[in-house]
């Protein structure tokens, strides 16, 4: 570390951030803004979030889930139900960035919504995230991660083409939506400054969920056709997946004619593959299919394979 990289200011020094959210995506968010320099202040119930309790624990008792997405916060309790504790949440009338993740209803009874501290603060950044928006009939529903994976499709591209769909190992609908609302608020800090006010920013994990099919969604639109799970596989390029080899699995990633080349000459050692009939072009080697290549590798006279 350079000398003048301790005296850094981090961009969002300066910014308060109240944050009134629970489980994954909203304290994602705001653990992003607090490692951009943010002044995160968590407020939670009497009896903690819930995700505290989400084993394995760490060493100080609270779950390694909940650590995760609330580092570099400092913490308050209060009973919103209770009016005069509501009034210990005096932060949120000087927040910059207030980010909730409560039901819809009770907003307005605890004088959180929108409407109420725009009032108090013109300036106001105000983030809310739901499971699937506003609307009826899922405005009240209480949606995690796994559920919006299954309903979004996403857990039926993963996994091994024979086997069982197959949700992703971390939270990643969670993960999206925060990443996602970290971007909005960056983008919302500029408006103040040209209009002198704040804006509302309103996130669902049903439209991030649906927003990560990415290229296979577009690929259902274009060419009509339902999309398959490829494993490690790819669903249009190849060879980019995993390979069975002597010593073990590894994987091979190729984007274009000329690293595959590079792979055939001297990573394999196998020249004549580069010009093999049989692999010349993505559609001549069914996608995702390592049985394909093992034919195609693995000629009577060669040796297997080994990691390199």
């Amino acid at each position: 570390m350079n000398a003048d990289d301790t005296q850094t200011i981090l961009p969002l020094t300066g910014i308060k951030v109240l944050d009134l959210s629970r489980v994954h995506a909203g304290p994602w968010c705001t653990t992003n803004l607090a490692d951009l320099g943010a002044d995160v202040i968590k407020v939670e119930n009497p009896q903690g979030g819930h995700t505290r309790t989400w084993k394995p624990p760490s060493s100080t008792g609270e779950s390694a889930y909940y650590l995760c997405a609330n580092r570099s916060k400092r913490g308050i309790i209060a009973d919103l139900q209770r009016p005069e504790e509501q009034d210990t949440c005096a932060p949120w009338r000087l927040a910059r960035c207030p980010a909730r993740e409560f039901q819809v209803a009770a907003l307005a009874k605890f004088g959180l919504e929108f409407q109420s501290l725009r009032e108090i603060n013109p300036k106001l950044i105000y983030r809310s995230i739901t499971g699937c928006g506003h609307r009826p009939p899922r405005r009240s529903a209480a949606d995690y991660d796994f559920l919006l994976q299954a309903e979004s499709g996403l857990v039926s591209l993963t996994g091994e083409p024979e086997g069982a769909p197959t949700k992703v190992g971390v939270p990643v609908v969670d993960l999206f939506t925060g990443r996602n609302a970290t971007i909005a608020i960056l983008a919302a800090l500029a408006a103040p400054a040209k209009t002198g006010r704040g804006q509302r920013i309103d996130m669902a994990l049903s439209d991030s969920s649906v927003s990560m099919l990415a290229n296979i969604a577009s690929s259902v639109l274009i060419y009509g056709e339902d999309p398959k799970r490829y494993g490690n596989g790819h669903a249009t390029v190849t060879p980019y997946q995993t390979f069975s080899a002597s010593d073990g699995q590894f994987v091979r990633c190729v984007g274009d004619d000329r690293q595959f080349r590079i792979l055939c000459e001297r990573v394999l050692a196998e020249p004549q593959f580069a010009s093999d009939q049989r692999l010349l072009t993505n559609s001549s080697v069914r996608p995702g299919s390592p049985s394909s290549w093992s034919a195609a590798f693995r000629p009577a006279n060669s040796r297997p394979c080994r990691k390199r």
